[in-house]
């Protein structure tokens, strides 16, 4: 089945990844100011589109530097502001924000690839159906947060070569918009 195969509506919730999806990763660092956010190629124009497609657009990630000491929350919302302003002037939009702050050595549920953040937008959202959402990640962590919540997953490779679970695999995030045109 290809993912132009499903039915997408505004009944549909769609859940994205942020670093290395929406925005170029910094290696071994973390971005941390709007000086430091760079769009990837293509998401603007792509989420523009999912937002006419979609009835949720939600973003989940984890964000281990601010319990690292390395950024604050109060950076984090700036960061996010900055982010959502820029969207919204290119037509799309974001419903939601959710973040695990905790690090990657702590148990818990909340961090992918737990479903914290998945159970915490059903509470906001309640008329989200995980078998009606969609998860767009680039690491096997986006894919297993899915997984666990009966989602359609999709991987995006960066160019990378890659094994992995998901049910769809795209080089970045204009490749799926243009894919459900």
């Amino acid at each position: 089945m290809n993912l132009t195969d499903l039915r997408f509506d505004k009944s549909w919730t769609l859940f994205l990844d942020r670093d290395g999806v929406i925005n170029h990763q910094i290696a071994n660092d973390y971005v941390k100011t709007p000086a430091e956010f760079k769009f990837v190629d293509g998401v603007l124009e792509a989420l523009a589109h999912f937002s006419e497609l979609f009835g949720r657009i939600l973003i989940v990630i984890n964000q281990q530097g601010i319990n690292r000491k390395i950024m604050t929350e109060e950076q984090l919302t700036v960061l996010h502001d900055y982010m959502l302003d820029l969207i919204k002037l290119s037509g799309g939009r974001i419903d939601k924000i959710y973040f695990a702050p905790q690090l990657a050595t702590e148990s818990g549920y909340y961090r992918k690839p737990g479903v914290g953040m998945g159970l915490h937008a059903k509470k906001d959202f309640p008329e989200i159906d995980f078998e009606k959402s969609i998860i767009v990640g680039d690491s096997e962590t986006d894919i297993e947060f899915g997984m666990k919540l009966g989602m359609k997953t999709v991987m995006l490779t960066k160019g990378r070569n890659l094994s992995t679970k998901a049910n769809y695999i795209f080089q970045n995030l204009s490749e799926v918009s243009k894919a459900l045109k």
